[in-house]
């Protein structure tokens, strides 16, 4: 579905290798107890350089061949290297076995958590990940990007009051306000939780009527489950509040469109295009209109202007060859239908 989240894209930036170095500053500032004198620190120092350089193959192959494989600190930083090697199942895998051998009050013990919570986050290990990332919510509470990773965890567990406390940490705001509410209620939209994020933006529009967007996303949701007088109803109170939301006159154009009123989808289109000219989507859904309403030169005016703007849009070709094509201009059609086959092959690969 188009609105699935890349999870694991968004969660490799919660600890880039500057990040761990910098939560290793601030433990060390905080006076943290001095972890156990490593076996071979040269090694050690080695392959966190190579880490820090964005090297963590370099770091697996020389800890790899340690001679001392029993030194937990070895260990540890050999699950770091995985981690940041894209390989969390490999980083779950070799932290695990020895994170509780590891002071967890030294730097390595809180590292090896706070890489295991990510690590199965990143492996998809929601539940397990939340109880390692809550520890090390204690030690960088002030961290954003740690707050979403784990308000992510949270929702896609199903707990929208813990998510919603993340993710108000996230944006800096207060937890119980209406704007929390609507955060929470976007993030579960995002998340396909459709159920919970409906909860959360009644909630936030029942705080404050006013609020702007929660109707909008209401709608969203509205309009995915085919429930389009509701959705129509939604963004009329959104545009009620802020009457130049763009993307709501391009969602109310598409709910007439998808109750074949063309005209009201036309003008409402036209004005989403009055307010953001850039968008090929209206461009699009107007292409479409004026086709239904028997315009094809505008329709066919519409269709250029959205590959104008987004010259890799496969549906805007496609719609514009089946135009052409129902004119009476078939070498025209049989080029465009060729572009979007190319293009449809381009998203598959």
């Amino acid at each position: 579905m188009v609105r699935k989240l890349d999870r694991s894209l968004e969660a490799r930036g919660a600890l880039t290798a500057r990040a761990c170095c910098a939560l290793v500053l601030l433990l060390c500032a905080c006076g943290a107890a001095a972890q156990t004198r490593p076996s071979n620190p040269d090694l050690l120092g080695e392959a966190r350089t190579l880490i820090d350089a964005g090297q963590p193959a370099a770091a697996i192959e020389k800890l790899t061949h340690a001679d001392d494989h029993s030194d937990p600190l070895v260990v540890e930083l050999l699950g770091v290297a995985y981690y940041h090697a894209n390989n969390p199942a490999k980083a779950i895998e070799t932290l695990a076995p020895i994170v509780t051998r590891l002071d967890p009050a030294s730097l390595a013990g809180r590292e090896a958590v706070q890489v295991l919570g990510l690590a199965h986050f990143l492996a998809g290990h929601l539940a397990e990940s939340i109880p390692y990332l809550e520890q090390t919510r204690t030690l960088v509470p002030d961290d954003i990007k740690l707050a979403y990773t784990l308000g992510m965890a949270y929702a896609q567990t199903r707990q929208p009051a813990k998510a919603r406390e993340s993710f108000a940490r996230t944006f800096r705001i207060q937890p119980d306000s209406p704007g929390a509410y609507l955060l929470c209620g976007q993030m579960m939209n995002r998340l396909e939780l459709e159920d919970l994020a409906e909860a959360e933006l009644q909630q936030a529009i029942k705080m404050d009527p006013k609020l702007p967007d929660a109707h909008y996303i209401l709608a969203q949701i509205a309009i995915f489950r085919s429930r389009l007088d509701e959705a129509l109803a939604l963004l009329r109170d959104e545009l009620a509040i802020n009457p130049a939301h763009a993307m709501a006159l391009y969602r109310v154009g598409e709910v007439y469109i998808r109750q074949s009123k063309w005209d009201a989808a036309i003008a409402a289109l036209q004005q989403s295009l009055w307010i953001n000219p850039y968008f090929s989507g209206p461009y699009i859904l107007l292409g479409k209109a004026y086709n239904k309403a028997g315009q094809p030169a505008a329709a066919e005016e519409m269709l250029r202007r959205a590959i104008e703007y987004d010259p890799n849009n496969k549906s805007a070709h496609y719609l514009l060859a089946q135009l052409l094509q129902q004119i009476g201009r078939p070498e025209e059609a049989k080029r465009e239908f060729a572009i979007a086959e190319r293009l449809q092959g381009d998203n598959k690969d």
